[in-house]
């Protein structure tokens, strides 16, 4: 089906995808061929999709797929409608990844009203696998995010299938937290980081309607007995806090002595009965969350790609690259060097192409971070302009 110079380029990727669109193939061949179809096997349609989001994690297939995007498509939804948990799991990263790849134009649209339906009814199935489950949680999450930018009702339905899942961590009338089951931490957690996501979308009409929802039940669950969903409450709650103030300068949570109280709790944590590794990382986590809180002081990161890098110097920036980085794992470096998309949410321009003189004519580091910073900050204002016109269907 293709070239040795495009099996070359692409390498193992494009053998999972081959192995993909044979799937989808095997009910339109011709009946009268003499040999009949074989079925492929669960192990070989996991080892493709395995291999195809490698693939898509590591290259840019923009061209590649444009023709083909629909026939992906059929193939990642019946391996969702019809695979077991860990195929189910599998296929959803793949649908991240292949919103990622097609970026945020009429593609990735496509693309996502074909498998929003599907990526919600598995998360909220409770029959479902947890690793599925929580897998199309982050897929819904950042196909949401990339392809939905101009449907306010795509996004208020995935916020609200998202809420319907890490809600259940919520304490009862009685104040008191459910105990939770095996892996459903992991995936209130999944669900609670895509819902933040997808927050950082919504006009402040929607903000303000959230916050005051979702901070005090928020608050309650500081003291769940799992630390990376209590990490994860922590972190969304700073950022709904910096939301807040975005709005408003003088926003100040209504209980804030309280909860400050609750994160130098979590922030000094010696308890021996929790592992070492556990404690060190909540403790670094929740001495920044209760640093925001208190003087609006975060810990600016920068990551480095190629002669670039981004600085991550507030909490939805972070939550955006996080985003990301869990999708594409090791290949976001290569991403945000030449995808359209992450360059454009992250103020970066178009992809450089540099040669010896330009690599000795770089711009200060100083000068990088303004124009990072100040660019990241209109996009997102340009985002949330076009949705505040929508403020009535949020």
């Amino acid at each position: 089906m293709f070239g040795a110079n495009t099996t070359h380029q692409h390498g193992g990727g494009c053998m999972g995808l081959w192995v993909c669109l044979s799937l989808a193939r095997t009910k339109e061949r011709r009946t009268d061929v003499a040999l009949p179809p074989v079925p492929l096997s669960a192990k070989t349609r996991l080892a493709a999709l395995d291999s195809l989001g490698g693939a898509f994690s590591s290259k840019l297939l923009y061209d590649f797929l444009l023709e083909r995007r629909l026939t992906v498509s059929d193939c990642l939804e019946r391996s969702l409608r019809k695979g077991g948990g860990e195929e189910q799991a599998a296929a959803a990263t793949v649908c991240a990844q292949l919103c990622v790849q097609l970026g945020g134009g009429d593609e990735g649209e496509e693309g996502f009203k074909i498998l929003r339906p599907v990526l919600s009814a598995i998360m909220i199935d409770g029959c479902a696998s947890v690793a599925a489950r929580q897998s199309c949680a982050r897929a819904l999450g950042m196909c949401c995010y990339v392809s939905a930018a101009e449907d306010g009702e795509d996004l208020v339905k995935s916020m609200s299938h998202l809420e319907s899942v890490f809600t259940m961590s919520y304490p009862n009338r009685e104040g008191t937290l459910p105990t939770p089951n095996a892996g459903t931490p992991g995936l209130h957690g999944a669900a609670l980081h895509a819902w933040a996501l997808l927050v950082t979308l919504c006009p402040a009409s929607r903000l303000t309607v959230l916050l005051d929802l979702h901070l005090p039940k928020l608050q309650a669950c500081l003291e769940s007995s799992d630390v990376n969903y209590r990490i994860a409450v922590g972190e969304t709650i700073a950022l709904l806090v910096e939301l807040g103030r975005d709005i408003d300068r003088e926003f100040e949570f209504e209980d804030s002595d309280t909860l400050c109280e609750s994160l130098k709790g979590l922030a000094t944590d010696g308890n021996k009965h929790r592992a070492k590794n556990d404690r060190r990382k909540q403790r670094t986590i929740f001495r920044e969350v209760l640093h925001y809180i208190e003087n609006e002081d975060f810990s600016e990161e920068k990551i480095r790609f190629g002669v670039e890098g981004i600085y991550i110097d507030s909490w939805m920036r972070r939550r955006v690259y996080d985003a990301f980085k869990e999708v594409l794992e090791s290949g976001v470096r290569h991403h945000l060097q030449f995808n359209p998309l992450l360059r454009d949410i992250f103020g970066l321009g178009p992809p450089l192409i540099l040669d010896s003189s330009v690599k000795s004519s770089k711009i200060s580091r100083f000068e990088k971070h303004l124009f990072n910073s100040a660019a990241f900050k209109a996009r997102t204002k340009l985002r949330n302009k076009v949705r505040d016109k929508r403020a009535d269907v949020m």
